[in-house]
C-alpha cells in the first residue's frame, strides 16, 4: 500500500505534537545514539518495515534486527514510515502469529530459491548449515566514509557475496538481508565452509572487512524468512571472528573435518552474546600439505 496525503499530514502532525524542537533537533545531531545497547536487549523482538518507508531507510530496520539479540525482520511493501498506515493487516496477523506463535495459513510468497511451505505456512525443517557474514565496523565506516560512499561499497560486496553463495549451492535469504550483512542457508557444511573462505578475497577487493560465522542446526522456514536459535547461534558466532576470519561451531566442524579442503584451529570456548550455554568454535583455514 502507498501513503495517501492524508495519512502522510496526519503522522507529520503527530510528530510535531509528540517533540519539541530541541528534541529534534538533538535527534537529528545523532545525540541520542543507542545503537551500542541493541545487543543487551534480549527480549523477542518482531522489527517491521516498509520497503520504500519515506522517513526512515529501509536497512536501518535491517539494521535494527542484526544489532538486536534475539530479532526477527520483518519486510512489507509500502513506503509508510509507521508500517500499519493504510495496511494495518499486513502488520496486525503478523504480530498476533510473533506474540502468540500461532500461525494461520497465507498467501503463498514469491519463491525465492529457498524450501518453503506449501502456502506459506511456517515448517520445521532438518539441520541447516547457517552462513553469517557481517561488515566490520560499518558504523564507524559509515560516519567516516559518508553514507553514499559507504553504501556504494556495502552493495558492491553484497552482490559479490551472493554470487558465491548461490556458486557454492547455498541460498541468499532475503527475509534477513541486512544492511550491513547476509544470510545464506546450506544443506552442506563442505560447501557452506568453501563458500565463506571466498568471502575474505570478495571483501579485500571492495575494501571492507567481514567477520563471518557458521553453524548448524534445526530452522524454522517462512516464505522468504529462516529464523530460530540456530541462526542467533550463526549471528553471534559471527561476532566472535576477527576480520577475515572463519569461525564455525563444532557441530558444523564434525559435519565437514572429512570432507573439506580446509583444517580447524580449536578457538575455545566462547561466551556468546545473549547467554546461554558456551559454545566451542572453530577458525578454519585452508589445508596446508602435511595438515590431518
Amino acid at each position: 500500500m502507498e501513503t495517501t496525503p492524508e495519512t502522510f499530514q496526519s503522522l507529520v502532525r503527530m510528530l510535531r505534537d509528540s517533540s519539541t524542537p530541541e528534541m529534534a533537533e538533538a535527534l537529528d545531531e545523532g545525540e541520542f545514539n543507542t545503537q551500542h545497547l541493541l545487543p543487551d536487549i534480549q527480549t523477542p523482538t518482531l522489527v517491521v518495515h516498509r520497503r520504500g518507508d519515506l522517513l526512515a531507510r529501509f536497512e536501518w530496520g535491517q539494521y535494527m534486527a542484526r544489532r538486536l539479540g534475539n530479532a526477527e525482520f520483518l519486510p512489507l511493501d509500502g513506503d509508510a514510515h509507521f508500517p500499519w498506515a493504510d495496511d494495518a493487516d499486513s502488520v496486525l496477523v503478523p504480530t498476533i502469529e510473533f506474540l502468540t506463535g500461532s500461525k494461520e495459513p497465507r498467501p503463498e510468497p514469491k519463491q525465492s530459491g529457498a524450501a518453503i511451505a506449501p502456502g506459506g505456512t511456517a515448517t520445521q525443517t532438518g539441520v541447516t548449515v547457517i552462513l553469517f557474514a557481517d561488515i566490520v565496523e560499518s558504523t564507524s565506516l559509515t560516519e567516516e566514509m559518508g553514507d553514499a560512499a559507504f553504501r556504494d561499497k556495502a552493495r558492491e560486496l553484497d552482490e559479490a557475496l551472493r554470487t558465491i553463495i548461490r556458486e557454492a549451492d547455498g541460498t541468499p535469504v532475503e527475509g534477513k538481508l541486512l544492511g550491513d550483512g547476509v544470510l545464506a542457508v546450506f544443506s552442506s557444511a563442505k560447501n557452506a565452509i568453501e563458500g565463506a573462505m571466498r568471502f575474505a578475497e570478495a571483501a579485500e577487493t571492495v575494501g571492507l572487512g567481514l567477520h563471518v560465522g557458521i553453524h548448524a542446526g534445526d530452522v524454522i522456514r517462512e516464505g522468504d524468512n529462516v529464523y530460530g536459535g540456530a541462526v542467533n547461534i550463526a549471528a553471534r558466532i559471527s561476532g566472535e571472528s576477527e576480520a577475515g576470519e572463519v569461525l564455525v561451531s563444532q557441530t558444523v566442524r564434525e559435519l565437514a573435518r572429512t570432507s573439506a579442503a580446509v583444517s580447524f584451529e580449536d578457538g575455545g570456548e566462547r561466551e556468546l552474546k545473549g547467554g546461554g550455554e558456551p559454545v566451542r568454535v572453530y577458525e578454519v583455514r585452508w589445508r596446508e600439505e602435511g595438515d590431518e
